[in-house]
């Protein structure tokens, strides 16, 4: 269908279409430069148009040819989808489940359009990243990808260490679980603390849901669960070793942060020189809470970058353009609170400091009806890094600081963490989260969680037993004077889980006990990557 003349105010060309597959009509619209010839196709599929339901489609389509008219300006034709019952699509949105083939017949669609050149290129964000991901092994006519805050480990969306995710498969999943239906849901975000857990989806939804219910069953990333279709197993290692150059961008507080630095450090070695990394300071959205966290100097990717630093990816790609936009092969990455980008390889870094956390033991009573909760989600949870809470500001929170940096240490890589802990029960939670000071407060660095069972197997009720944090990359700067602090619990149910302490698989389990646990602080460390 062509559609009205408003659309010559842009002085581009455009038209829609519904393509029926498995039961759905689903939107499509290419926009077109506006002259004759056959143009590369950018591809972009996204659930996230929920705004538009109830548009006339040729409002939608000028929405969009507003939005990408750079594209067009620079030649490329630019095809966007609403995803399977999303937007103007219509059919069940269930997360995943349909992408790979609905992906897959959008791209044999545009095989067939006069304007098809025989260059596909791929260009996401969070989930419709994953959509990308899921149309793997990649066909020849694949040219260079953007793939922007999201991993391809299933298991980092739903799990740290066993501990579910309030945000990633809560909040989210039921945001997206069938949504153009506006069927009722019972659900707010402590729904997921309802004993057994198991029964989440028959509450939520009044109907069991599968691919929901089996992950609940596989805390564990070994479990064979996470290599079946509906744990992510066709998306897993798809960038190993690509055929074409891909930029990957992220943040340092961004909820897939070290999943993406995991897929860097595995693609091989031609593979990687032919792509870029790019690390700004912020969160999921490349953006930050303005009024409880910190204003980066050009920290964004489009202050440092420019607005179409993607489009110039892409011509690069196509030698339209002989400048290179980032270095190939490399990371550039943003160096907090020292205020600059830097471009290197970002490899792990020999020289280490081991700092004690403190001369005493410390007890404290972690009750699961009252589980403390922190600010942020730092680089494994949606929200980004915000000022924290008061330390000790809850009775399960041991809060302690180090001694004030006599000279600036500059740390980058990924720090972890050594605590000597204790507890009367045969299973319990241990939480670290560092934050750093700051003239405002404590804002939040990193955090990790595990329990004793977890990371070892089984545990003897009153034993002392060692536990190993490791926090996601990160590269910051900690000034003259400035001190860490060392967040110590068994919960951050703001957002994760809590763990009931008791032994056994968590979503069975139909009540919860209080344990008394007890950290060794003369025997527990802070373990930091340093520049010299």
């Amino acid at each position: 269908m062509k559609l009205s003349k408003e659309t010559n105010a842009f002085n581009y060309k455009a038209g829609y279409t519904y393509i029926s597959f498995k039961q759905a009509e689903l939107f499509t619209m290419y926009l077109l430069p506006n002259e004759k010839g056959k143009f590369p196709v950018v591809i972009i599929r996204t659930p996230y148009v929920d705004k538009y339901e109830n548009w006339e489609e040729a409002d939608v389509v000028i929405s969009y040819m507003n939005e990408y008219k750079e594209w067009l300006k620079n030649g490329y034709a630019v095809v966007i989808q609403h995803c399977r019952g999303r937007g103007k699509s219509t059919g069940d949105c269930i997360p995943y489940i349909n992408e790979r083939e609905d992906g897959l017949n959008l791209h044999e669609w545009i095989r067939k359009q006069a304007f098809y050149n025989g260059e596909l290129y791929f260009k996401g964000r969070s989930y419709y990243t994953s959509v990308h991901y899921l149309t793997a092994p990649f066909s020849d006519d694949v040219k260079g990808a953007i793939f922007s805050v999201q991993d391809t480990e299933r298991y980092n969306m739903n799990y740290t260490n066993g501990f579910l995710k309030k945000e990633g498969r809560g909040s989210w999943y039921v945001r997206m679980y069938k949504a153009k239906s506006h069927m009722r849901k019972n659900y707010t975000k402590d729904t997921l603390d309802m004993l057994p857990v198991k029964d989440f989806t028959k509450t939520v939804f009044g109907e069991s849901v599968k691919d929901f219910d089996d992950v609940l069953k596989a805390p564990n990333k070994d479990n064979e669960f996470w290599n079946t279709k509906l744990g992510g197993a066709d998306t897993r290692n798809v960038t190993d070793n690509v055929a074409f150059p891909v930029l990957f961008t992220t943040g340092f507080y961004d909820i897939y942060t070290g999943g993406i630095f995991d897929m860097w450090n595995k693609m091989d070695d031609k593979s990687r020189k032919n792509s870029a990394l790019l690390v700004s300071p912020y969160d999921h959205s490349d953006s930050y809470n303005k009024e409880n966290s910190f204003a980066f100097e050009n920290g964004k990717l489009i202050e440092h970058f420019g607005e179409n630093y993607e489009i110039e990816w892409f011509n690069y790609i196509r030698k339209t353009s002989a400048k290179v936009p980032f270095e190939l092969g490399k990371v550039t990455y943003y160096r907090l609170f020292e205020n600059k980008w830097a471009t290197d390889d970002f490899k792990p870094l020999s020289n280490t400091m081991k700092m004690k956390l403190g001369d005493t033991t410390a007890s404290y009573i972690y009750n699961p009806y009252d589980a403390p909760r922190f600010k942020g989600g730092l680089s494994r949870n949606f929200g980004g890094t915000v000022y924290q809470d008061a330390p000790n500001s809850h009775y399960g929170i041991i809060s302690v600081y180090t001694e004030p940096f006599e000279k600036e240490t500059f740390v980058k890589g990924k720090m972890s963490a050594q605590l000597k802990v204790k507890s009367d029960c045969e299973d319990t939670c241990f939480y670290v989260r560092i934050s750093i000071t700051k003239e405002k407060g404590d804002l939040g660095l990193r955090d990790d969680i595990t329990s004793l069972c977890y990371q070892l197997g089984d545990y003897e009720p009153n034993s002392e037993v060692d536990l190993m944090f490791n926090f996601d990359e990160h590269a910051f700067l900690i000034k003259k004077g400035e001190r860490l602090r060392i967040d110590i619990a068994s919960a951050d149910n703001e957002h994760y889980v809590r763990h009931t302490n008791q032994k056994g698989l968590y979503s069975e389990q139909t009540s919860a006990k209080i344990a008394h646990n007890t950290v060794y602080l003369q025997n527990s460390y802070l373990t930091l990557p340093v520049e010299v």
